[in-house]
């Protein structure tokens, strides 16, 4: 099952790196400016944002593999739209289209994990799918790049929305129907003792405030690092397409090693706040790579992928161990729809500050997203250090006391279970 979470949070996110190494031959053969590439990508994060409460009430009610069968078909029928695109209007028709799978992706294969994976598996198997995002990253990257120079953008496009067709097959095959549906679980407790339990709507918050600032970093990076690199440091696109090959290859090597480190460590909950602060520092490179030296870029994009693509994964880990099972959908879609109004405001943002200041403005911005990301998650930390109850050591995160009769601690009612790491 972990192969079929993957290829959907690979297809689910496809669209929004396709847009950005995209980005100059779409830019080329429909005709529109720098600004409106930002509005482009914006335009699928509005849809997914809006769509995302909905999105988690959707799974805790269908299920995740129903939903992840509707969200590939939607995810075909987007990327044929957009090989179809004649104009920029049915373009971003299309893109907007494609921000429903985006919302229902997390609350789904989230469900999937925190009903059909063994606890102990869950952070290993949380961190290669939210891995899965960043493998669609390296193939509108690579494989994407070259089936562009070698056929057409709109050819290649409709590759993937016919293997998106595929892949909707394939979880039909291969994620079981869910028996019992949430309702019927047990006696429903009430919003207070929901709180109490497993303490998600303060984590979740937390983290979607956190997700907000992370989301508008990283995504004025992968709408606009491919146009940066042709534009301002006359790379081709090749090249460009190279460099979101390596964001992707850090994020995937960042989301499995650091949601492991967060399991297994009492690391989990610092991890938000130190990953973000080291994205800031290297978001800074992109800003001198422009002036002392291109090279600079490359570790510039391997520390962003690495660091903030990473961090993304690892909130989400948090909250589905602050979650009970049947309430881990809705906390996702919160922290999700903060995510994704990240990516609403960020590229806008970044277009404007680069018309108005250039590249070299538009990176600091980046890195002042970043840097506001970590005290957020820097400010959560502590309030969850200082909640009455809420700890007997703050350098052991809750979940982490799952499983060693350590869930009372954890300020949980007494007789519920805590969610073992």
């Amino acid at each position: 099952m972990t192969a079929v979470l993957v290829a959907v949070m690979a297809f689910s996110m496809l669209q929004l790196y396709l847009v950005g190494t995209l980005g100059p031959a779409l830019m080329a053969d429909i005709g529109f400016s720098r600004a409106r590439l930002g509005w482009l990508t914006s335009t699928a994060f509005i849809v997914a944002a809006v769509f995302s409460p909905v999105a988690g009430r959707l799974a805790d009610r269908l299920g995740a593999r129903r939903c992840m069968s509707w969200l590939l078909l939607v995810v075909a029928a987007a990327l044929g739209l957009i090989a179809l695109s004649p104009s920029y209007g049915v373009l971003v028709a299309a893109v907007a289209l494609g921000g429903v799978p985006q919302a229902l992706a997390n609350p789904a294969t989230n469900r999937a994990i925190s009903t059909g994976v063994d606890p102990v598996r869950r952070g290993a198997v949380t961190g290669l799918k939210q891995a899965g995002v960043l493998v669609g990253a390296f193939v509108a990257g690579l494989p994407l790049t070259w089936l562009t120079l070698l056929w057409s953008w709109r050819g290649a496009v409709g590759v993937m929305a016919v293997l998106a067709l595929v892949t909707a097959g394939g979880v039909r095959r291969c994620v079981p129907a869910e028996p019992d549906l949430p309702q019927a679980a047990g006696p429903r407790a009430g919003p207070r003792e929901a709180v109490v339990r497993g303490g998600s709507s303060r984590a979740a918050r937390w983290l979607a405030a956190f997700s907000v600032a992370l989301g508008a970093g990283n995504g004025s990076v992968n709408t606009y690092l491919p146009l940066f690199a042709t534009e301002r440091l006359g790379m081709s696109p090749g090249t460009a397409g190279a460099l979101v090959a390596v964001l992707a290859v850090a994020g995937i090597m960042g989301r499995i090693g650091w949601t492991r480190l967060a399991q297994r460590s009492a690391l989990g909950e610092r991890l938000p706040w130190l990953l973000t602060g080291a994205a800031a520092l290297a978001a800074t490179l992109f800003t001198l790579s422009g002036s002392a030296g291109v090279w600079m870029v490359w570790p510039a994009v391997a520390g962003v992928g690495g660091c903030a693509v990473a961090a993304n994964a690892v909130s989400i880990l948090v909250v589905i161990n602050h979650a009970r099972s049947d309430s881990a959908a809705r906390d996702t879609a919160l922290v999700t729809a903060g995510f994704f109004t990240g990516f609403v405001i960020g590229p806008p943002l970044f277009a404007a500050a680069s018309q108005a200041g250039g590249y070299g403005v538009a990176w600091l911005g980046v890195a002042a997203a970043f840097a506001a990301a970590a005290l957020l998650a820097r400010g959560w930390q502590a309030c969850e250090h200082v909640g009455s109850g809420r700890r007997t050591d703050p350098g052991i995160p809750c979940g982490s006391l799952a499983g060693k009769g350590g869930a009372q601690d954890c300020g949980r009612a007494p007789g519920t279970q805590a969610l073992p790491e």
